[in-house]
């Protein structure tokens, strides 16, 4: 049998219990005597008991009623602690914001964000989830993330504000041959091996499309999803990447400019557009769009 009662019929039960009196509890709640004695009367229907007895001098609870009561005291103080948690949690000034980001930007962009944020709102918390691309799109349409900080912008009814803009490097071991070189086309890896990301990132899909636009597919050595990583790989003469220029030399690697107006990509902070965000995450996103920020 589909419940039918009412959160307030339920509470309007728990208050009749207290006072005992159908006329005196009807006025402490506001309402008629008809609209409470339909109230009960809707709920003994659907349990199939009598909760209280009528005499003379008021109600008073059956046995059965008092299982009832007990029941609906726990099910109405249960959902005043729901409304208390989410109260706290969406609450622009101490509430929660869950924010999603790429691993290629935790010790940059992230970090100096969040910094200039806790100093506005020191009372917010910003739950963090730091994973690739396509779980980040995943996770803003099941609500698992709020806000992301992403690259590419994902497709679909996202909102967008770009961050910065990274100039991509190929980067090689020291003892290269292309490690002198100011600038290389892309064309001059055919018969190089490449470190990268797996097949399905964002970034994957990034450098092949660099790659193919060259008219080259060179053969790939290792995959790692992390691009610190792969950097760390090429040092260690495992192959040649394409990275963002700030991880150029972080393990004794050279970078050398890519000759392509494409080799660059721009990150920034995404947000689904079907709903509007909790206040928290609207105030952490106005934030970051503020000019100051620019």
């Amino acid at each position: 049998m589909m419940a039918l009662m009412l959160l307030r019929d339920l509470a309007w039960l728990v208050a009749l219990a207290d006072h005992q009196h159908v006329t005196d509890t009807a006025a402490i709640l506001r309402t008629s005597q008809p609209t409470l004695s339909r109230a009960l009367a809707r709920v003994e229907t659907e349990l199939g008991t009598r909760v209280f007895e009528r005499a003379p001098d008021g109600v008073h609870l059956t046995p059965n009623g008092r299982l009832v009561v007990a029941a609906a005291r726990d099910l109405t103080a249960r959902y005043e602690q729901l409304l208390a948690d989410l109260g706290s949690l969406l609450d622009p000034d101490t509430g929660v914001v869950r924010l999603a980001f790429l691993d290629s930007i935790a010790t940059s962009l992230v970090p100096r964000l969040l910094r200039s944020f806790h100093e506005h709102a020191p009372r917010m918390r910003i739950l963090l989830r730091q994973e690739p691309a396509h779980e980040i799109v995943h996770d803003l349409r099941t609500g698992a993330a709020d806000l992301a900080i992403i690259s590419p912008r994902p497709p679909g009814d996202f909102g967008w504000h770009p961050l910065q803009e990274e100039r991509l490097v190929l980067v090689v071991p020291p003892s290269h041959r292309l490690r002198d070189r100011e600038e290389v086309d892309l064309r001059e890896l055919a018969d190089e091996e490449l470190v990268t990301t797996p097949v399905g990132f964002g970034y994957r899909a990034l450098v092949d499309a660099l790659l193919r636009d060259a008219g080259v597919s060179p053969a790939v050595s290792f995959e790692s999803q992390d691009l610190a990583t792969i950097e760390g790989l090429v040092a260690a003469g495992l192959g040649v990447a394409v990275v963002p220029e700030p991880f150029a030399g972080l393990s004794g690697t050279v970078g050398v400019r890519i000759a392509a107006e494409a080799a660059r990509r721009t990150i920034g902070l995404t947000w689904r557009t079907d709903h509007a965000p909790a206040a928290p995450a609207t105030r952490f996103r106005d934030f970051v769009m503020a000019p100051a920020l620019r």
